[in-house]
């Protein structure tokens, strides 16, 4: 049997120090949007920081107090077209907040998985729903980030370049 409490644990628990890596590269490369209208990786992650601080795991806790939840707009309520902080920064404030959400991820028991909350644009949701979104979540994210990444690249991978077809933005085009 799947055991989602602790697959969800699993993947958020790396998902800091995969950020932490990624901050180190060049900042240029992480500033650098793949195609318009689409995020940056360190857009990527300033959202992965504002979900962190505001959205999983208060809407953990608001199941568990049997409340419902507002939808959380990106655009209006992170910062995610105002990075004001290098992205090393960013990984920290991560790495500060995870484990919080991890203690509390630690304190569900497999009676809360069925619990259930309204969100205001899906309707009904459960808690073993949130956490799959949680941990599907994170990990997007930090395929979005190093999908963008790729981009600078592929351009000048020459004859290597159709291994690359499924995420050449540009070929796309």
């Amino acid at each position: 049997m799947f055991d989602i409490l602790a697959a969800v644990t699993s993947v958020l628990a790396t998902s800091a120090a995969r950020w932490a890596a990624l901050a180190t590269i060049e900042p240029g490369l992480l500033a650098r949007r793949p195609a318009p209208g689409e995020w940056s990786a360190i857009q990527c992650l300033q959202h992965v920081v504002d979900t962190e601080h505001a959205v999983f795991r208060a809407r953990v806790l608001a199941i568990l107090e049997g409340q419902d939840f507002a939808a959380f707009d990106p655009d209006a309520e992170g910062g995610v077209d105002a990075i004001a902080r290098p992205a090393g920064e960013l990984a920290l404030d991560l790495g500060r907040m995870r484990p919080g959400s991890l203690a509390t991820l630690r304190e569900l028991a497999p009676d809360d998985l069925p619990r259930t909350a309204r969100h205001a644009e899906l309707g009904t949701v459960t808690m073993a729903e949130l956490l799959s979104e949680w941990a599907a979540h994170d990990t997007m994210h930090i395929v979005q980030a190093e999908r963008a990444l790729m981009q600078a690249f592929i351009p000048g991978s020459g004859p290597w370049r159709p291994s690359f077809a499924d995420h050449d933005v540009e070929a796309a085009g």
